[in-house]
């Protein structure tokens, strides 16, 4: 019953432990920098347009908290590490039909619904493993240069993106069932992931179109509101949990009544 989740589980292990060491290789220049250009972050910031600061929303740059939350969470956490996530979504199920590798699975006593479950349920491994792995390299990268940050909002970051990030997976698990090849559904599933993030982005430059980002996953998961100001979205996770098991349901609707 849970053959295709161990295997896709085992599948996801090593490249979950690939982006763990890339992050703390990205987490050792960054606190290395930090002691650094701290005394200098004021001209920093005056030397960057203020609209690069509501884009991205960056804060408090001279704190520990605002700088990594600007340097790691807003751009290689809530756009890369995204991308992965819907990466691997979009070659779920493609990749296996493109393969022919459907036809055998389908031959056995298993429901679509099911491998559709599964599939998507093996992403518990770079679920963990990032969100363990990368919370303890950030804190202990602080304690050795004589900084700290509070556990719990580190804590938090991680345990809201959860709900943005299996968004992303699902956006990329529903192109998976609908586009045949799995080259394509992958390079569908990055572009709306790299356009909604932009878009969200873009759009907090004007008042007057901040509410084209409320379509956006990623204006429901605020890494800054949460490390610098200890502000938990837990509503907005919600959303982001409902739009993901709707998501979900579509793959297997759409998968269950294809013809392969």
């Amino acid at each position: 019953m849970t053959a295709i989740l161990r295997l896709e589980s085992r599948k996801r292990l090593r490249g979950s432990l690939l982006l763990v060491a890339v992050f703390a290789v990205l987490s050792a220049l960054y606190f290395s920098m930090f002691p650094g250009i701290q005394a200098e972050m004021d001209a920093l910031e005056a030397a960057f347009p203020e609209y690069m600061f509501d884009m991205f929303g960056i804060e408090e740059l001279h704190t520990i908290e605002g700088f990594i939350a600007a340097e790691i969470y807003s751009f290689f956490w809530s756009l890369l590490v995204a991308i992965y996530f819907a990466y691997v979504g979009a070659g779920l199920i493609a990749s296996d039909v493109q393969d022919r590798r459907m036809d055998l699975t389908l031959s056995n006593p298993v429901s679509r619904e099911s491998i559709v479950l599964q599939k998507i349920a093996a992403l518990w491994v770079p679920l963990v493993a990032l969100n363990v792995g990368v919370p303890i390299i950030v804190y202990v990268g602080a304690l050795t240069i004589g900084e700290s940050f509070n556990p719990v909002a580190l804590a938090m970051v991680h345990l809201l993106s959860i709900p943005y990030l299996l968004v992303c997976a699902g956006i990329g698990l529903v192109l998976s069932v609908v586009v045949d090849h799995a080259r394509r559904a992958r390079a569908t599933a990055l572009t709306l992931v790299f356009v909604c993030w932009l878009v969200d982005g873009v759009s907090r430059v004007d008042p007057e179109y901040e509410w084209i980002g409320a379509f956006t996953p990623s204006r429901y998961w605020e890494e800054t509101d949460v490390l610098v100001h200890e502000e938990y979205a837990f509503a907005d996770a919600a959303l982001l949990s409902v739009v993901f098991f709707l998501l979900v349901g579509l793959a297997v609707v759409v998968f269950v009544r294809r013809d392969i």
